[in-house]
């Protein structure tokens, strides 16, 4: 059962450089907010295998501190879904046991949620912002594929820093993954089923430890769950480009055959033609399954 307050979820994977003055730091911070008779700090130990064990032990002493310890790493997402299962406030937020997110701003983000929104985001576009280079080429790309399937801007696509209502994010527990796309896809499911989503500017630090994101592995993960994501909820805004694009192309054959080649590549067209009709119908169904799962 959960109740008016403020938990605060931190998925922990070996980080035992930053993890316990992160956790004292941000116990310190909530103790002094409006918060500070209703909150809690669940702090999920996702299968580390250094110190930080140890290092949780010394701040797990307040009341209002939790650790949770999965025996073997499941992965970001499924830390985070531990944390929030097991959370007793009805407002949830989410942060990095690395440093990099200035964690005084949850109270602030929390605030927020009053003003009537279903989610606020500390996007990283303040002033002092200190991601790694060799991540700048691939996020760029995610968010402007996640723009253009979402339909609107969005200023910061997985931040990490975030306060959410818990019982929307149990709405969409189903479809979220267990790795680093966690953030991507609750953005995406509550942006593109008209919930009231926030973003407000946040400094972002350079992280304490070794990041345990894979720039090759988790940015094409993270595409393949913007397209499946997006395909959930707007279908017609993956299948109807596809549509366009096969029949174009079959059309550009088609021309180039007609000017340049001794036979016409007629039966081309007709195949794109029929391909793209498909597609069409395949995308109109999806989105009539989909508008239907919503009444």
């Amino acid at each position: 059962m959960s109740s008016p307050g403020l938990t605060v979820v931190i998925p922990v994977y070996n980080e035992e450089g930053a993890v316990a003055d992160t956790v004292r730091h941000l116990d310190e911070i909530l103790g002094a907010s409006a918060f500070a008779d209703c909150h809690e700090v669940l702090v999920v130990d996702d299968g580390s295998t250094d110190g930080t064990a140890a290092e949780l032990e010394s701040c797990a002493s307040s009341p209002s501190v939790t650790v949770i310890h999965h025996p073997v790493n499941r992965g970001y997402g499924t830390a985070l879904k531990t944390g929030i299962r097991r959370a007793r406030y009805d407002l949830v937020a989410i942060t990095d046991a690395d440093g990099t997110y200035p964690n005084e701003r949850i109270p602030e983000l929390a605030a927020r949620i009053e003003a009537g929104f279903d989610m606020v985001v500390g996007a990283r576009t303040g002033d002092v912002v200190k991601i790694p280079l060799v991540r700048k080429p691939a996020k760029w790309v995610l968010n402007q594929l996640a723009n253009y399937l979402a339909g609107m801007k969005i200023p910061d696509l997985n931040s990490g820093l975030r306060v959410m209502k818990k019982p929307v994010v149990q709405k969409f527990e189903h479809i979220l993954p267990a790795g680093y796309s966690f953030t991507t896809t609750i953005t995406l499911a509550l942006l593109t089923s008209h919930y009231l989503v926030e973003y407000v500017p946040v400094d972002y630090a350079r992280r304490v430890g070794k990041s345990k994101f894979h720039p090759i592995k988790d940015t094409w993960n993270m595409g393949v769950l913007i397209l499946k994501t997006v395909m959930y909820f707007k279908p017609l805004k993956v299948f109807i480009p596809a549509a366009a694009i096969v029949a174009g192309l079959g059309f550009a054959a088609f021309l180039y055959s007609y000017l340049w080649m001794p036979r016409v590549l007629d039966m081309t067209l007709l195949v794109s033609l029929m391909t793209a009709v498909q597609l069409t119908a395949i995308g109109l169904l999806a989105d009539l399954i989909d508008k239907r799962s919503l009444r």
